[in-house]
């Protein structure tokens, strides 16, 4: 194997452990929001959620100078955050009625936006099987979220499921953005753009946080920075449509929470699901292994 294909399929491979590492810190951050959306109006989480994202980034700001941490393509940074706004307003909103596993397989719709999306936009490659493991992990993810569209909380449901395309849209304009800007500059000014496009919702419904409510979005604010630097990166060294089957992985990490903290048991629909979704991952980790080398 020569040098050259070797890089690439470490790429594909770093980029695929990013991606894995943050489904684990993005759902350590959901469990917490979706408590505190218990506490406080969900638009004033959202707010303050990526408000203590600018903060936790300050000091390294300040430190490098405000300069190195502007953009080439401010433009793109708005967009991106408008996007990702609206996005994040329709799944806060439902993020109280839905439970972990299942918010987070209907995240998993997301590859399906995106894989086709990038081809359509970012020009990457048509693999087949990059299709086929994607259509195998949706079959999963309707295994899961089936029963509850037919229950009380299929409203809910469908708003969730109504972000997954901006979140896609979102992700796209990432990784176009990453051509230009390092990973942590597009971080700090998606906490930016989503903080001042979300203020004036957040200001009609505030109430004051208490002491133990402030620390824990200061951890939402540590978490969801790490967790984007990761994801980002996975974007920029690596194809989107290549990596993204990996985020499957994330409905194993919210089950796992979501019995731990809120205890939910997931239905035996949500681990077939799970099962089928795991399968095609590891299938297509693999498959991009070997024709990378």
């Amino acid at each position: 194997m020569n040098q050259g294909a070797a890089a690439p399929r470490n790429a594909v491979l770093r980029g695929m452990g990013f991606i894995a590492v943050s489904g684990l810190l993005f759902t350590l951050l959901n469990t917490i929001m979706r408590q505190l959306t218990h506490e406080l109006d969900p638009l004033q989480v959202q707010f303050l959620r990526y408000l203590m994202g600018i903060v936790v980034m300050l000091p390294f700001m300040l430190r490098s100078g405000l300069m190195a941490w502007m953009p080439h393509n401010l433009r793109g940074q708005i967009w991106r955050g408008l996007v990702h706004t609206l996005g994040l307003m329709l799944w806060f909103i439902a993020l109280p009625n839905v439970a972990m596993a299942d918010m987070t397989a209907m995240g998993f719709t997301g590859p399906i936006f995106i894989m086709a999306g990038a081809v359509l936009f970012l020009g990457e490659p048509m693999i087949r099987a990059r299709w086929i493991a994607a259509g195998i992990g949706f079959l999963g993810v309707l295994i899961v979220v089936a029963p509850g569209l037919r229950g009380d909380g299929g409203y809910w449901n469908l708003v969730m499921l109504a972000s997954t395309p901006l979140f896609a849209a979102s992700f796209l304009i990432t990784k176009a953005l990453t051509r230009h800007d390092k990973p942590e500059v597009i971080v700090a000014w998606q906490s930016i753009m989503v903080a001042l496009f979300t203020l004036p919702f957040a200001l009609a419904v505030w109430a004051w946080p208490t002491a133990e409510q402030w620390g824990w979005f200061v951890l939402t604010g540590i978490l969801g920075s790490v967790g984007h630097w990761f994801l980002t990166e996975a974007f920029r060294i690596a194809d989107m449509s290549a990596i993204q089957p990996v985020k499957f992985l994330d409905l194993i990490w919210a089950s796992l929470m979501g019995w731990l903290v809120f205890s939910e048991e997931p239905a035996l629909t949500t681990y077939a699901g799970a099962l089928v979704i795991f399968l095609a991952t590891t299938w297509i980790a693999r498959r991009e292994a070997r024709r990378k080398s």
